[in-house]
């Protein structure tokens, strides 16, 4: 079975500087929210990867006009002119590619009070409803907007006109929140949503919204208050927010290998949540005074231990940085506890884990973590985006080489990681790898 993978041979401490990206899930809402203006805009610290080029293809099979420019920093330039839209159905086979696909649910709406979509895709970890979104689209005035009115996998909402309402969501819901949000930029009348989520990306989408003359605040807090315009004038550039992920991921990843990184192009308080955890386990994390880079390292002498982890939403732990802190888990004393709180089925990867001698028993939502020495070398298969990323993690620190598998699941996240872990010393390599070659089964 012929397989596109990472080929890595560990052991070697990761060690100089790194730049981040910009945000995966900012960039998607912020997409779906520039279909919405009534003129021009360019995007900038866009990340090249693979969810970006299908969001933009949706947009394009919109009507857009979308012009991409690499830059010398290897991040994209987006020039983008909605104005030529002509549809307000997407309902192509690639909306089933990613899940930010139903923000162009609430951005269609607000520009043509119409909207069709293709139910969405994404990695598949958990039920992912959308019932929240159409319960608020709803009361925003949303024909079309029940769960059963659904015909095909196809979700068709009018509304004539879209009515700002009070929104209270029973669940915190960061897609829901940013769906509701840009749905409300557009309607009559003001709209409070409550129990909003508080994700850096939710910001940055109403930074974008405000900034194109929307009237949006509130964001980040859990009450967020918009007052909807008639038009949102465009004609601006914006500029991306760090991808709090990527950076976690490579904190990790320096941290595993026992190396020493300066991470740059971030957001130190976005990062907190990891930082806390690292340092109660021994870790160095030093912020720089102009409060934009880490340093991640680890004193000669420092004992690594195990620690207990909960998932939760924003301004807790990340559930996105889950598989990779369950990686430093493994490779500290003692016995640590990972509850992931957000998604019931975001373990599927510990049986990959434990071919490279992870130490993990899963009880529901609990995985309880036994500290090895160290990872020893295999074959795995990255399940889904976050926990491929962190197969390549543990990957990097074990002895010999290893491949992970599917590694254009990892791409859909993370923009050129192959060469930035290289120019951190790491031998990494993508592969196009038989299976049955590399250890006699598939």
């Amino acid at each position: 079975m012929n397989k596109n993978a990472y080929k890595i041979t560990g052991g070697r401490p990761l060690r100089g500087h790194i730049n981040i990206s910009g945000s995966k899930n900012a960039v998607l809402g912020v997409l779906a929210a520039s279909m919405m203006i009534d003129g021009a805009c360019v995007l900038e610290n866009v990340p090249d990867i693979s969810d970006v080029h299908v969001m933009v293809d949706l947009c394009r099979s919109l009507g857009a006009v979308i012009e991409s420019e690499k830059t010398p920093e290897g991040s994209l330039k987006l020039s983008i002119d909605p104005r030529t839209i002509n549809t307000y159905k997407a309902t192509g086979p690639e909306v089933s590619k990613i899940r930010a696909s139903y923000y162009l649910l609430g951005a269609l709406l607000a520009r043509s009070g119409k909207a069709s979509l293709r139910m969405p895709g994404g990695c598949n970890f958990g039920q992912r409803p959308i019932d929240l979104h159409l319960k608020a689209f709803k009361a925003m005035g949303a024909k079309g907007a029940n769960p059963e009115d659904l015909s095909g996998g196809i979700i068709t909402l009018k509304a004539d006109p879209l009515k700002g309402t009070n929104v209270f969501f029973d669940i915190v819901s960061v897609g829901a929140t940013i769906n509701v949000m840009l749905a409300a930029a557009k309607a009559q009348g003001k709209t409070t949503i409550i129990n909003a989520a508080k994700e850096p990306h939710i910001v940055d989408v109403a930074n974008f919204l405000n900034a194109m003359g929307a009237r949006i605040k509130g964001a980040g807090t859990d009450t967020i208050r918009i007052v909807g315009v008639p038009v949102l004038p465009g004609n601006f550039s914006y500029s991306i927010i760090p991808d709090q992920i990527e950076t976690g991921t490579y904190m990790v990843a320096a941290a595993v290998t026992n190396g020493d990184v300066t991470i740059h192009n971030i957001i130190p308080t976005h990062m907190e949540p990891l930082s806390s955890k690292m340092r109660e386990m021994g870790y160095t994390i030093e912020e720089n005074e102009d409060n934009d880079s880490i340093r991640v390292y680890r004193e000669d002498d420092e004992v690594i231990t195990g620690t207990n982890i909960k998932t939760s939403p924003y301004p807790g732990f990340p559930t996105d940085l889950q598989p990779q802190a369950v990686v430093l888990l493994c490779l500290s004393k003692g016995i640590s506890k990972m509850h992931e709180n957000v998604w019931q089925n975001r373990f599927q990867y510990i049986p990959e884990l434990t071919k490279m001698g992870a130490n993990i028993n899963v009880y529901e939502r609990v995985a309880l973590v036994s500290g090895i020495e160290k990872f020893k070398a295999a074959t795995v298969e990255a399940t889904d985006l976050r926990a491929g990323a962190a197969l390549v993690c543990a990957a990097l620190a074990a002895e010999g080489t290893s491949y992970v598998t599917n590694a254009g699941r990892i791409d859909r996240g993370y923009e050129n990681i192959v060469e930035k872990l290289r120019s951190l010393g790491a031998d990494i390599e993508e592969s196009s790898v038989n299976v049955y070659d590399i250890d006699g089964e598939a």
